[in-house]
């Protein structure tokens, strides 16, 4: 397995409204969508910053902070080969949208963190 980058990060801070606009307004990211308590927004090179809000706060991935994902080409093969080695992962490999998935992990440090599909074109 060999890890092409950072892809992804899930943020799940105290004050929404603040974080959005910080990572809008200051670090100029694009705001792609926003809900209620959600919001995406996008790097220069394409990476996404996703911002969850309180309604979010029960999910067990976001128990030690921030969730860092990085860019695979096949997230159930690349699951198996990292099981295979001993790490521990954090619920099932989900499906996103035209080929996407993704697939939280514990790491050596205890802190979670996410292999990542993106999308075929």
């Amino acid at each position: 397995m060999k890890a092409k980058g950072l892809i992804w990060m899930g943020v799940p801070p105290g004050d929404f409204g603040g974080t959005v606009g910080f990572f809008r307004d200051v670090l100029g990211f694009e705001e792609e969508s926003r809900k209620e308590d959600f919001a995406i927004l996008r790097m220069p090179g394409g990476e996404a910053v996703e911002v969850f809000g309180p309604s979010f706060r029960d999910q067990e991935q976001f128990a030690t902070g921030p969730v860092v994902g990085f860019l695979v080409d096949d997230v159930a093969g690349v699951r198996e080969e990292m099981e295979a080695q001993g790490v521990e992962f954090v619920g099932p490999v989900h499906a996103g949208d035209a080929g996407a998935a993704w697939s939280h992990f514990r790491g050596p440090d205890g802190k979670i963190y996410e292999i990542t599909q993106v999308p075929e074109d």
